[in-house]
């Protein structure tokens, strides 16, 4: 019987000036070579770090440091450390710094071999270990059941598919100038994030003021502000039920039924609404949703956060871990509430209710009696609103740019990548 042909392996996506060019199918073990070096067999290295498998490598802390380093392994510039523990799978990081560094004796510390011809850049491969063929590998025993640890000498039989070193290194550098872009757009979002932060502890008086340290030309000399109970101002402060066996109850369509994880920090997440029929919603119309409520989730983790209502999800319902609070027409901006909610201020009186500092849950009485600082004037209610809206309406904007770069840079990754199963 004739042998079949092997199915070439190359990607789906290529420079033009390798296009043609075979890639070679080695183990990692041909690439790369364990380092057992310690502490002890070198002079002294100062840091000793971990490794996360967001943040990459970073200090430990002194807390967990053993007394003698004498055995912690030592990891150059371009060497590879990760946690061979299941909890750790996958937390493989490069070190780029100059000096040298130390990792605890029980993490696996690899190098990269710098051949012409035959290695592979450690740039390379760190792009590469972000890949989900990667993920796949280190995810999965030998079984098809999750790893329980990965030592060097399993991680060792991993295949690739390696192109020559100029090609490695031109994906490389496309693939760094990439999360250069996408470092610099969550700078810019974080930058943004702090500056509307400085602005909100501006525009609401401090504890025991009655004049905020920022205010617009046009109300300067306009009266103080005054703080008034939250139950004064509204219409209704109430929650919903979920309605009997739950989420089996709910559809693909209807009417929206926002819970807890549907509220952020001042936006709406309707990615996963859930939705119940007609006849479910007349059965909860005492918490039917209308435009401008602000719900507020009043259990759990995300306690404290809000949203305004808009038009997606206006006639829907809430559950119960989310209070719909309706303010009084011409006394209280809905967004202006939303915005001070969400504030340092309104997070303190929220944690001020909870019993040693555990954020457990509000109750109706506890979120009438929150005390609003208010402006003289509807007027300036509105200014201030807008402006921190108009801020909110900046920041989403650029967290979609930075979504938006990551995924080109995830797709990328998946075409320059080749997979040796997809062949």
């Amino acid at each position: 019987m004739a042998e079949v042909e092997k199915t070439a392996v190359v990607p789906r996506l290529r420079f033009p000036e390798f296009i043609g060019q075979k890639l070679r199918e080695v183990p990692l073990s041909d690439v790369t070579t364990e380092s057992t070096m310690r502490n002890g067999d070198a002079p002294p290295v100062g840091a000793v770090m971990g490794v996360s498998k967001v943040a990459g490598i970073v200090p430990m802390e002194e807390r967990i440091v053993a007394s003698d380093i004498s055995r912690y392994k030592v990891v150059k510039k371009d060497w590879f450390a990760y946690n061979p523990m299941r909890l750790n799978i996958g937390s493989i990081a490069r070190w780029r710094g100059d000096a040298d560094i130390l990792v605890s004796p029980d993490y696996v510390v690899f190098q990269c071999h710098d051949k012409p011809d035959a290695g592979i850049i450690p740039s390379y491969l760190d792009h590469f270990r972000q890949s989900g063929a990667w993920d796949a590998f280190v995810g999965e025993g030998g079984d098809g059941g999750v790893r329980v640890r990965i030592y060097y000498k399993d991680l060792a039989r991993f295949e690739l598919a390696l192109p020559k070193r100029a090609e490695q290194q031109k994906i490389a550098d496309c693939l760094s100038s990439l999360d250069e872009l996408i470092a610099a757009q969550g700078r810019k979002v974080e930058a943004l994030k702090t500056y509307k932060r400085g602005l909100m502890q501006q525009f609401f008086p401090r504890e025991g003021e009655t004049y905020p340290r920022l205010r617009f030309p046009e109300f300067r000399d306009t009266p103080k502000w005054k703080s008034r109970e939250l139950g004064s101002m509204t219409s209704k402060v109430g929650s919903g039920i979920t309605p009997l066996g739950g989420d089996k109850n709910y559809k693909t369509q209807g009417r929206p039924f926002v819970r807890s994880q549907n509220v952020g920090w001042g936006e709406l997440f309707l990615n996963d609404v859930a939705y119940i029929d007609e006849e479910t919603h007349c059965s909860f119309d005492a918490t039917e949703i209308q435009e401008n409520d602000v719900l507020l989730n009043i259990t759990g983790a995300s306690i404290g956060r809000s949203a305004v209502a808009d038009s997606r999800i206006v006639g829907g319902n809430v559950n119960q871990h989310v209070c719909i609070i309706r303010v009084k027409a011409h006394e209280l901006n809905p967004i202006l509430l939303n915005q001070f909610l969400i504030s340092e201020y309104g997070q303190t009186q929220i944690d001020g209710f909870q019993a040693g500092g555990n954020r457990q849950g509000l109750n109706f009485a506890q979120i009438r009696s929150f005390e609003i600082p208010i402006p003289p004037s509807e007027l300036e209610q509105q200014r201030v609103a807008a402006c921190l809206s108009s801020l909110d309406i900046r920041i989403v904007g650029e967290v979609g740019k930075l979504k938006a770069l990551t995924a080109h840079k995830k797709c990328l990754m998946q075409q320059l990548f080749p997979s040796l199963e997809e062949a």
